[in-house]
């Protein structure tokens, strides 16, 4: 049996596309996706970062789900040391209320932008916090209608809160979520680090908890087109746009005409070699046994695909190239 298929939507801007188009673009991508029978469409959360307009995952959701019927929206993820957990509850708990069954809850720790921004977003006194875990378990409470401060609750107080999902790039998350009982999901999409020892250690060390058992994703970049060469060319903007960030240049996603004309300079190039060997680019015949064969290795139970480019047409059809090979 194939495995089911998801997406990851980081809802691109770029040069010839405004934020307002990239909302439009992110409800045709989930309409597509839910045609495609793809399970689930996440959006994360990122801030002060040109060329990503997904700052709120819970508003991408609950505007997707008014124009969708069936697939399953969520974050991948809320970064939650931005937040207070009890105003993460609740606005999910919301969503819950409003499209019942259809919410998923994924949760990271990384701030999701520079550390200027996280100083905006967290303030001083918890700019450095490192207590993730109490983080957790306090989202977990109020989930349960718990009190961790007492006589507060979580409100809408008659649902329950979405799955909750474990986000990372690293083995930390992977061993909180085995140690927790939660579904996990590896962020191999923009790790360098192979997700083969995180996956293993999620899966080997799991303990029932939230869940009876391990459920754990994949997520890879991917850009898919009928010849290299149109995959390549389709890739080069994400691929301008993602070595200038790393670079400490950030700049808006150039169009593919401008992305054509870019030259790295020789760290650039350096950079752009790392990045390259994150993405599956190609035919379909070329990346789907790639993508197929680093899914069984890893035992991953889903995968969820990344095409981080904002020409709608181009991805939509790679989607459709993907999904058809798979």
């Amino acid at each position: 049996m194939s495995l089911p298929l998801s997406l990851l939507d980081l809802t691109p801007v770029s040069t010839d596309v405004s934020s307002a188009q990239a909302i439009r673009n992110a409800v045709t991508l989930a309409q597509k996706a839910e045609e495609l029978d793809f399970r689930r469409v996440w959006y994360a959360e990122h801030h002060s970062l040109p060329g990503i307009a997904s700052t709120a995952p819970d508003l991408m959701i609950g505007h997707v789900a008014a124009h969708t019927e069936r697939i399953r929206l969520g974050a991948g993820g809320v970064m939650l040391p931005n937040h207070a957990a009890l105003r993460i509850a609740e606005a999910y708990r919301l969503l819950e209320t409003m499209h019942p069954g259809r919410i998923d809850l994924g949760l990271g720790r990384a701030p999701g932008t520079d550390q200027r921004a996280a100083l905006a977003l967290r303030g001083r006194e918890n700019l450095m916090r490192n207590d993730f875990p109490t983080q957790l378990a306090e989202l977990l409470a109020w989930g349960r209608d718990q009190e961790p401060i007492q006589g507060v609750f979580a409100q809408p107080n008659d649902v329950v809160l979405p799955p909750l999902w474990l986000l990372g790039s690293s083995d930390f998350s992977a061993r909180l979520a085995a140690t927790a009982g939660l579904p996990y999901a590896f962020a191999s999409h923009f790790s360098p680090s192979p997700p083969d020892l995180p996956m293993s250690q999620y899966r080997d060390g799991f303990r029932p908890g939230e869940t009876d058992a391990p459920y754990a994703i994949l997520a890879v970049s991917a850009f898919v087109a009928e010849t290299r060469a149109e995959a390549e060319d389709f890739a080069r903007p994400s691929l301008v746009s993602f070595v200038r960030l790393r670079t400490g240049r950030p700049i808006l996603p150039p169009s593919a005409e401008q992305a054509r004309s870019y030259t790295f300079s020789p760290l650039e190039a350096q950079v752009a070699e790392v990045i390259q060997s994150m993405q599956h680019v190609g035919t379909p015949d070329q990346v789907v046994p790639r993508i197929r064969a680093l899914a069984e290795r890893t035992r991953a139970d889903e995968v969820m695909v990344v095409t981080n480019a904002s020409d709608i047409a181009r991805r939509v059809r790679s989607y459709e190239l993907f999904a058809e090979a798979w």
